[in-house]
């Protein structure tokens, strides 16, 4: 049974000011000294980050795309365990999910898998009246969603904010928060959202702390934390990368076998900075010992490197700091040369392409990347075309692209996916032991993936 106090804030539409209120909450509620679980809905990895600075704790996904509707409730369990308070922020609009596919990923049906209440927050301005339309119409759409309150945001003064209580009075539902017309809290965005934490560290805890006192000021805390009691408890095991073998055990079961834990390099700083907490914990539950190192810094792999694992970010807006580290490209260029397990996505991609807008990279793959006016976004299906350290051919995955670049050419002679939705195609490279490509994917929903990668590497020379 899970019984953790949960709230999902979620919004008629996107830039309604859900993360500023999310990651408000989160904070205002840590500094009261509770123990606050940040979640976001969707395969966003950026909002995340910001949660992680509120809390103290890891952001984490609940993607029912990805991971499937199974696993929504498992995952939150397992991130949420011995916290006071789990706060979910939604994505897009309530009841926007993925195209064509009707309610699946939305906000809504996580808040009905984690049978959670939902805070509506509503961009007020421009509206007095038709805002109880409005909140009406999205607590009525589906029954079985618990709108429990609203935020009213960017109100403009006293007598909107009257205007707009009134006019809900009439809703039934109560207004638990006010948040006033301002100038926005420091959160620069760019092409593909906000700046993700790590590339302005600083500045991100100066944001949080502002979204923090701006909800403490305009929100009914205790209104808020007792809405999120009455979530009633979940009748689900939490997820786990490997479970313990009985009662006072220290360690967990190695899944992958017997043998030393050999070292997988994870590629971090603020080049790249997109990945999911439970990645980093299944290479450990499978025998792993998972080494962080920053491309942008280290001039060297983590001694005794195995395996390379290099996610998504942002190499583009670090081109020539990632080409001026000629040490660090050349280990990486011998170390995929030598057949280890090299499993690179979207940053990681382009980061062992030959070059990116012109600058030389790892060169381990024949193939340029540029930078793009086209975004590429959206939910994808995907086969493996080829066997790798990662995924046996036949092997299928569901996934995510989000990028503003090119490479070309796009797949090689042995491609790593090919893609069933929105079309059909060939995506990514597989030579050696290399499996790259623009795919993003959640690991816990294949978790043989990581005891795959790790078996590899465990029978692979270390360096």
């Amino acid at each position: 049974m899970v019984s953790v106090p949960r709230l999902v804030i979620a919004a008629p539409a996107s830039n309604s000011g859900k993360t500023t209120v999310a990651t408000g909450l989160m904070a205002a509620f840590a500094a009261r000294g509770l123990a606050v679980s940040p979640h976001k809905v969707g395969p966003d990895y950026i909002d995340p980050g910001y949660h992680s600075l509120a809390t103290g704790r890891p952001g984490r996904n609940l993607d029912a795309y990805m991971c499937g509707t199974d696993l929504v409730a498992p995952l939150f369990a397992h991130g949420s365990a011995g916290c006071d308070l789990a706060v979910v922020e939604g994505v897009m609009g309530l009841y926007d999910g993925a195209s064509g596919q009707g309610e699946l990923a939305s906000t809504a049906q996580v808040a009905k898998l984690l049978k959670a209440p939902v805070v509506l927050v509503v961009d007020a301005s421009s509206q007095s009246r038709s805002v109880a339309a409005l909140v009406h119409g999205f607590a009525s759409w589906d029954p079985e969603v618990r709108i429990g309150g609203v935020i009213l945001n960017k109100v403009a003064s006293d007598r909107h904010e009257a205007l707009l209580r009134d006019a809900l009075d009439e809703s039934g539902l109560p207004v638990l928060g006010v948040i006033r017309r301002a100038p926005q809290v420091a959160t620069p965005s760019r092409h593909l959202g906000l700046v993700p934490v790590a590339e302005r560290q600083s500045d991100a805890v100066d944001a949080v702390r502002a979204m923090g006192e701006r909800v403490r000021a305009g929100c009914d805390l205790d209104a808020l934390l007792a809405l999120a009691r009455t979530a009633p408890a979940l009748v689900d095991e939490p997820w786990a990368p490997a479970y313990a073998p009985g009662p006072g055990a220290e360690k967990p079961v190695v899944a992958s076998g017997q043998g030393p834990r050999p070292v997988v390099a994870v590629a971090g700083g603020a080049a790249f900075t997109f990945a999911y907490a439970e990645h980093a914990e299944l290479l450990t539950a499978a025998g792993a010992e998972v080494v962080t190192f920053d491309p942008l810094r280290d001039e060297k792999l983590p001694a005794g490197t195995a395996g390379l694992v290099i996610g998504g970010g942002f190499p583009e807006m670090y081109a020539p700091e990632l080409s001026a580290n000629e040490p660090l490209r050349r280990a990486v260029t011998e170390l995929a040369l030598s057949g280890a397990p090299v499993a690179a996505e979207c940053a990681g991609l382009l980061y062992l392409a030959r070059e990116l807008d012109g600058k030389p990279m790892c060169g381990v793959l024949d193939a340029e990347a540029r930078m793009s006016e086209r975004l590429t976004l959206g939910y994808r299906q995907a086969v493996a075309v080829s066997d790798s350290p990662l995924a046996a051919a036949g092997t299928r995955m569901r996934g995510h692209e989000f990028h503003r670049t090119v490479l070309e050419p796009a797949a090689g002679t042995t491609p790593a996916w090919g893609m069933h939705q929105p079309e059909r195609r060939v995506e990514g490279y597989v030579q050696r032991g290399v499996h790259a490509s623009y795919l993003h994917t959640h690991w816990a929903a294949s978790p043989e993936v990581a005891r795959r990668f790790v078996e590899h590497c465990r029978t692979h020379p270390a360096r």
